[in-house]
């Protein structure tokens, strides 16, 4: 990537950070990292948790580097509460509150094994799609198969001086709690709220609160007899690791930690424990962590001064927002996931959408309208990029959406615009032969052959047609004429009518009916069908186009007129129209 491009793009920059930190630490590979809690469907603010550290990672890959992004899924996690609106989910699953999430039912019907399983793949597909690469690690298996022994272990015999530190920060998180996956800002629209609640993050647990008096513990058993973490440990001995504990079930024992795998460190000495463990260098997290008590803070000092680790470079990350969430499919509840962007859009595209946003900028995902400018602006981009007026920092942001270290992602072949489509695909209701004869006529030198030149986009496009334009705003030609609005024209809607249906064939295509519906108003006002228009004009024009609407179908506003015109054919729109 060229050196005016390196210096004007953000992920760059991180890298550069990313890379000399490693080089400090003696490090061979740079470890970027990634946390998910799988306790409900994964969302689109959730995403950036993992698109942060991929692009950060893929561009130390891009110059040679060795570098590896690890997703750690917290799926040993407590199941803290139902979310709403699940498919297949009712009241029943309240009892398995405070089990594993590993250990919880997958919902009715689901083909996974379990609660965590079940919305985990669903994330993987969709990073599988987004060309994320990966490691993922299993909590659930790092600690039931004890791999962390030894750090459980060291946490408890220095749970005085962890106990000291976090102490330091308990008065001032009062005002300031919330999740290391929590997205806990000001929400800003009804999305946004929903968003937030929906992220399902773990509890800022640091392993306090089990009565005044009570020694601290860091560590968290589940029952061996209910499975939950309802439990209170009640004492410990560092010689022989004899743990006891009692349970709200009324079920109570003693067992040696050591050889005990049915438990985890509480989150906030989990977290830097895992930092140490690992040697991550890049970890980003939620806006909620600049407040003095949040977990990363207070995992800084920890993993400094307990587990003789470092903190990761960890820059915050700002909301993501939704505009337009109509008919959501998978994700109930109204907070959409990336499997439902990917239904709707191409995977660079909305790769491009947090490649161009610096961290700590949100932006939001279009579900309604928006998604047709939003597409609209990134053609507009490639067109730059092959003139070259691009600027760098938006080249970069193309290069790492359209594809990674590994090579290019897959794209439209002829990538014609997405409200063309969407428009195309409204009007015929996904009828191949008739698309096809439609776009085969929007630029008659360049006919469109095959439907899979015009694929995945179009069939994004027709996906959000079908899922996200509400009934009323979908387009309905009518099967026969309005006589009654045709017998009530005036003679100049008659004779401006005349004038475009005179020039159909000649002007049959994109371009052409573009020419003709925006020069009739023109020449019946006695100018060049090239004139500028005037504000006068302009009123005459939508005059022009209300009526065409009307005729066509049946109310005042539609697609782009050339677009249904198209779409139409000629000898519909004769019959329409009154020839």
């Amino acid at each position: 990537m060229a050196q005016t491009t390196h210096e004007a793009d953000w992920v760059s920059r991180i890298a550069d950070e990313v890379i000399a930190e490693a080089e400090r630490r003696g490090l061979k590979t740079v470890v970027c990292a990634s946390g998910l809690s799988p306790s409900g469907p994964i969302h689109l603010g959730n995403l950036r948790e993992v698109m942060v550290p991929h692009l950060v990672a893929d561009e130390i890959k891009r110059r040679g580097t060795a570098c590896e992004h690890i997703l750690s899924w917290d799926d040993y996690d407590r199941f803290r509460k139902v979310p709403a609106g699940v498919e297949g989910v009712d009241e029943s699953w309240n009892e398995h509150i405070g089990r594993p999430l590993t250990a919880v039912p997958a919902p009715t019907g689901s083909p996974y094994a379990s609660w965590a399983e079940h919305f985990k793949a669903a994330m993987e597909a969709s990073l599988l799609e987004l060309g994320v690469q990966y490691r993922g690690i299993s909590q659930t298996e790092q600690y039931t198969s004890g791999v962390y022994r030894d750090q459980i272990l060291f946490a408890m015999r220095e749970r005085a001086r962890i106990d000291a530190v976090l102490d330091r920060y308990r008065t001032l998180e009062k005002g300031a709690k919330g999740g290391k996956k929590q997205q806990k800002q000001q929400p800003t629209d009804e999305a946004e709220v929903q968003a937030a609640e929906g992220s399902g993050a773990a509890a800022e647990d640091d392993g306090s609160g089990a009565g005044a008096g009570s020694a601290y513990y860091p560590y968290k058993p589940y029952c061996t007899a209910c499975g939950r973490d309802l439990t209170t440990v009640t004492a410990y001995d560092d010689e022989t690791t004899e743990l006891s504990y009692t349970c709200q079930c009324g079920h109570g024992e003693t067992v040696v930690l050591r050889d005990f795998h049915h438990g985890k460190l509480v989150w906030k000495v989990d977290w830097p424990m895992r930092w140490a463990y690992e040697g991550v260098v890049f970890e980003p997290s939620g806006v909620d962590h600049q407040s003095p008590g949040s977990s990363f803070v207070v995992g800084g000092q920890l993993v400094k001064e307990i587990f003789g680790g470092e903190q990761p470079i960890g820059p915050m990350y700002a909301f993501v927002g939704i505009s337009g969430m109509a008919k959501m499919s998978s994700s109930k509840g109204g907070v959409p996931t990336p499997a439902d962007a990917l239904q709707i859009m191409e995977a660079p595209l909305l790769r491009w959408m947090y490649a161009r946003r610096k961290p700590n900028q949100a932006f939001k995902v279009a579900f309604d309208q928006e998604i047709q400018r939003t597409y609209d602006e990134w053609d507009a981009l490639g067109r730059k990029i092959a003139d070259g007026s691009a600027q760098p920092a938006d080249i970069a942001a193309h290069t790492r959406a359209s594809s990674t270290a590994l090579g290019p992602l897959p794209i439209t072949p002829r990538p014609l615009p997405y409200r063309t489509l969407a428009s195309v695909t409204d009007i015929t209701g996904g009828h191949e032969e008739q698309t096809l004869r439609i776009l085969s006529e929007l630029d008659p030198e360049h006919p469109v052959h095959s439907l899979d030149e015009v694929r995945p986009r179009l069939d994004r496009a027709q996906r959000w047609i079908n899922t996200q334009v509400p009934a009323d705003q979908r387009t309905r030609v009518r099967e026969d004429p309005d006589t009654e609005l045709l017998a009530s024209l005036d003679e100049e809607q008659r004779e401006s009518l005349r004038l475009l249906l005179d020039g159909l064939d000649e002007h049959w295509s994109l371009e052409g009916l573009t020419s003709l519906v925006y020069g009739v108003p023109k020449v019946r006002a006695g100018l060049a069908p090239d004139a500028k228009p005037t504000a006068e004009l302009k009123v005459a024009q939508r005059g022009f186009f209300a009526l065409l609407y009307r005729l066509l179908v049946g109310r005042e506003t539609g697609p782009r007129l050339p677009t249904l015109l198209l779409a139409v054919g000629a000898d519909r729109v004769r019959k329409l129209l009154g020839a």
